[in-house]
């Protein structure tokens, strides 16, 4: 087990480099996306102005408050609260963020499945799980929003985030084909099969 302090954006040898149960920590851009940000850009054909290549994306649709533009609010919001969402629902567009905008780093929490991590082997990248009620502590590791696309979306809009310590996070799946998903199901349907094998079920 390692720990990386990453200068985002990255690249596939950093990415390679990165073991399940190693841990993270982000410094610079990290772009929130979600749902709708997705559907939009891979089901309706929108297009971002951000270069996302190399670079993080979290699973979230943040509480924000608007504010007057200044040095310290370049985008116009105030970051409330910046939690993370389930991932699982936005498994489709792993794939998609990576071939067509070069993402390596996925942040959410519940894990991703199957396609996702084949996508993380084929074109080196990897999910970074993070603890779910942590928003609050989350929050403390974002200095400012700097900027903001698509945001006719919101709070679902392609959010462009400066962090600072944004961690540490847990490598949960990466690209060496390990997943800790998968890992705890083989060993609960291992618990089971042994538990139904002392009750004499057949």
């Amino acid at each position: 087990m390692a720990h990386y302090e990453f200068d985002m954006p990255i690249s596939e040898a950093q990415a390679r480099a990165l073991r399940v149960d190693d841990t993270v920590t982000l410094n610079g851009t990290l772009f929130g996306i979600r749902d709708a940000t997705q559907i939009h850009m891979f089901d309706r054909g929108r297009k971002t102005r951000f270069d996302l290549s190399g670079h993080a994306v979290i699973h979230t649709a943040p509480n924000v408050k608007q504010v007057a533009r200044s040095a310290a609010h370049p985008a116009g919001y105030a970051p409330l609260c910046v939690g993370t969402t389930t991932s699982e629902r936005m498994e489709r567009f792993t794939r998609p963020l990576m071939q067509q905008y070069g993402v390596r780093l996925v942040i959410g929490k519940g894990g991703l499945r199957e396609d996702s991590l084949a996508a993380f082997a084929g074109m080196g990248g990897a999910y970074l799980a993070i603890i779910g009620g942590a928003a609050a502590l989350e929050t403390t590791w974002v200095e400012a929003i700097e900027d903001v696309d698509l945001d006719d979306l919101h709070p679902e809009s392609l959010w462009k985030f400066r962090v600072r310590g944004f961690g540490p996070l847990l490598v949960a799946m990466d690209s060496h084909g390990a997943s800790l998903y998968a890992n705890v199901q083989a060993a609960a349907q291992g618990r089971r099969a042994e538990a139904l094998r002392r009750l004499g079920v057949g």
